[in-house]
Parts: structure tokens; C-alpha cells; sequence
């Protein structure tokens, strides 16, 4: 199936993907935001790995996007140059875990992600 990687995901929403199929996460990620924003298809691999790390043979969780939010935050002036930043909120229901078969990379991932069996995958 062809899908849109999204890198960088922590363990935490990974986990929580796996025990609850549904859950709405946030992406401040720029090349996370751009991958979503330019995407024409509804499915997502989700991934622990960084952007340069993925490769064949990554694995990761397929989701569907249910809903898709772009808005800006303010941050406080302290923390950073900048005062605003964009936030992505997808709500996400769990397909099942995946392994890339082949990949496609320029400023995001496109790639083809082979359906695991829960005892094949060695998240962890």
C-alpha cells in the first residue's frame, strides 16, 4: 500500500496507537506538517525513526487520517525567535503495523509499506 511517512514519532504515541486504534496527535515537525499538507492519500506510516534513518525494512504503525486540523499556536517570546507556530492535529485510526518495501525520498517520504502479523513486528 502506498502511504505517506511521517518521522521522528515518539514511542509514547506509538505505544498508545497500539492500545487505543484511535488517537489524535500533534505534529510540529515542518517536514511532518509538509508531508501532510501536500498528501493526496488518507493513509500515514508512523514511525520512531529519523528522516535520514528510513529505510527498507523500517517499521512503524499504518494509520488512517480521520481528521486533519492545521491552526497556529503562540509560543512564548522567551523560548524562541519566533512567536507562532504551525500545528497540524490529525486524528488517527490504527490499520496495522507495517514494513517499508520500497521508498521515495525528496523533502518527504513516500513509500510502499508491506501489512505485518503482530508477531513479526519487533518494535521496541
Amino acid at each position: 500500500m502506498e502511504v505517506i511517512v511521517l518521522t521522528g514519532i515518539s514511542r509514547r504515541v506509538l505505544d498508545d496507537l497500539l492500545r487505543n486504534p484511535y488517537k489524535t496527535v500533534e505534529l510540529r515537525s515542518a517536514r511532518n506538517i509538509e508531508a501532510v499538507e501536500n498528501m493526496h492519500m488518507k493513509r500515514v506510516f508512523l514511525t520512531y525513526e529519523t528522516f535520514h534513518d528510513v529505510t527498507r525494512g523500517t517499521e512503524g504503525l499504518i494509520a488512517e487520517i480521520l481528521k486533519f486540523e492545521e491552526m497556529d499556536q503562540r509560543i512564548l517570546w522567551e523560548e524562541s525567535d519566533e512567536r507562532e507556530q504551525t500545528v497540524v492535529r490529525l486524528q488517527l485510526k490504527l490499520l496495522g503495523l507495517g514494513k517499508v518495501i520500497e521508498i521515495e525520498k525528496d523533502n518527504i517520504i513516500r513509500a510502499r509499506v508491506r501489512e505485518m502479523l503482530p508477531h513479526e513486528m519487533r518494535m521496541g
